[in-house]
């Protein structure tokens, strides 16, 4: 007959046994329970999205214009130099204002004269990932876009030679140029400060970009639902694909009156194609369209529902899609979710 001290341990034994979880059967570890929670939570839309969106990498630098911190402040001060433009009131975060999304809030940019430009100021915001700049790709490179506006009569309206010998003439930009290239002040370095500036305007920070980094909470359901439209009946995913969301590629949406990528190449299949922008902080980049036609998201997603307007050379994947109303307004919140943060920037002290 067992004692009642024994009875005790025994007891005290299965209580131990009950509140620690410990029984004849194997328990699953941290990470298997983790696994098995995760499979049964599995939604068919979040595999579909992640595996059709590809994450943003590292912005590419040239060779022979690699990053440094003191050549992009060099290029900062240079962007917020009004000496860069023929009559010294103008510069580039003119029509590129930190403020408006890295554009100038305009639907044309305000030419040398203050008249009206013929396109819409393209947003510097992830630039250095496009193949080729400007809205109709004249530009191979963000070194050779630099100089561009500068020089153009409707622009900046500042011959090149003329810019280089008022910047020699100031001290601190012969420090400057002397420290960080090794020489004088030179157009071709001009563009490579500026270039590598403008590389440090990214946004890479977005709910859709956590989303895809693994956070399947970054995106509301209504958001994701938008990423269904995205991909299918609203068709976006045929253009804007790839880590920038841009096909890098030139499109007719059926606007007139503007040769778009015909002036540069001369083809007649060109006429009035513009490349694809990407879609990070959208909401900062209004209005939209290299004519700046559509004043918000829901005017653009309007315009592509109906497929576009009739003008020549239409690009044949510009058909009506048909959206409903609560498709446009989760397509619209989608787009959205690519916002991230606006990378604003105070002006430098200029030299």
């Amino acid at each position: 007959m067992m004692n009642k001290a024994w009875i005790g341990l025994v007891g005290a034994i299965g209580l131990l046994a009950m509140l620690t979880g410990c029984s004849g059967e194997k328990e699953a570890t941290a990470p298997e329970a983790a696994k098995e929670n995760k499979t049964a939570a599995a939604d068919p839309l979040d595999e579909k999205l992640r595996k059709s969106f590809q994450p943003l990498g590292e912005m590419p630098v040239p060779a022979d214009n690699e990053m440094s911190e003191a050549k992009v402040e060099l290029g900062k001060q240079l962007f917020f130099d009004p000496r860069l433009s023929g009559h010294n009131k103008s510069s580039c975060a003119t029509c590129h204002a930190p403020g408006q999304g890295w554009g100038d809030g305009l639907a044309k940019f305000a030419t040398f004269t203050n008249g009206e430009g013929p396109r819409n100021s393209p947003t510097v915001i992830n630039s250095g990932y496009y193949t080729a700049n400007f809205w109709d790709g004249r530009a191979k490179s963000l070194e050779e876009q630099a100089l561009g506006p500068i020089q153009s009569d409707k622009e900046m309206n500042q011959p090149l030679d003329g810019l280089i010998a008022e910047l020699q003439a100031v001290p601190g930009y012969v420090e400057g140029f002397k420290s960080v290239f090794g020489s004088a002040v030179t157009a071709e370095n001009v563009a490579k400060a500026l270039a590598a500036f403008e590389r440090t305007v990214v946004i890479r920070d977005s709910k859709f970009d956590k989303y895809l980094a693994g956070d399947l909470n970054a995106l509301t359901a209504q958001e994701k639902k938008g990423g269904e439209v995205f991909l299918g009946k609203g068709s976006c995913a045929s253009c804007h694909t790839g880590p920038n969301l841009t096909d890098n590629a030139y499109h007719n949406l059926g606007h007139s009156g503007d040769e778009g990528r015909y002036a540069v190449t001369k083809k007649e299949e060109d006429k009035g194609r513009f490349r694809t922008p990407g879609l990070r902080g959208l909401s900062y980049t209004k209005p939209y369209f290299h004519d700046g036609s559509a004043k918000t998201l829901e005017d653009v997603v309007e315009y592509y529902d109906k497929g576009g307007e009739a003008g020549a050379n239409k690009d044949p994947l510009m058909k009506p899609l048909g959206l409903t109303a609560e498709e446009k307004a989760n397509l619209v919140a989608f787009l959205k979710a690519m916002d991230g943060t606006n990378p604003t920037t105070a002006a430098p002290k200029i030299p």
